[in-house]
C-alpha cells in the first residue's frame, strides 16, 4: 500500500508532524507561495496516492489551499485552529486530534493527557 501524502508549507511543519505520526507518511513541503505549475510538478510522482493538504490558517496558507482545491479537488484538507495560525505553533495534542480525524495513525503519547508541546 502506498503511504499517504501530506502537503505542508514548510520544513518546520514537517518536523512538527513527523514525531506525532505512527505510520509511514510522505510529507511534501511547498515552501511558501507556489504556482499551479510548481504544484503539479511537485505532486506528479504521487498522483495515485491519497493527498492531504495541511496549511497554516493565514493568508498564505489560504492562497495555497485555494490552488490545491482547483488542481486537486480530490485532496482532503486538514485545518489547524485560527487561534494557533501556524501548523508549527499548534500544540501536539491538537495536531494529533486533527490527524486522527483524517484517519492517520498517531503515537498515543501525543493524545489528550500526553505530550503537549
Amino acid at each position: 500500500m502506498d503511504p499517504k501524502v501530506l502537503i505542508v508549507e514548510g520544513g518546520s511543519d514537517r518536523k512538527r508532524l513527523l514525531p506525532i505520526l505512527a505510520e509511514p507518511v510522505e510529507i511534501i513541503c511547498t515552501n511558501g507561495t507556489i504556482s499551479p505549475y510548481h504544484i503539479e510538478e511537485l505532486l506528479e510522482p504521487y498522483e495515485n496516492q491519497d493527498l492531504f493538504v495541511f496549511m497554516d490558517a493565514d493568508a498564505s496558507g489560504d492562497s495555497i489551499r485555494k490552488l490545491f482545491k482547483q488542481l486537486y479537488p480530490e485532496a482532503k484538507h486538514l485545518y489547524t485552529d485560527r487561534l494557533y495560525r501556524q501548523v508549527e505553533k499548534t500544540p501536539n495534542k491538537v495536531l494529533a486530534g486533527v490527524l486522527i480525524a483524517a484517519n492517520f495513525k498517531v503515537h498515543p503519547k501525543y493524545l489528550a493527557g500526553g505530550i503537549n508541546e
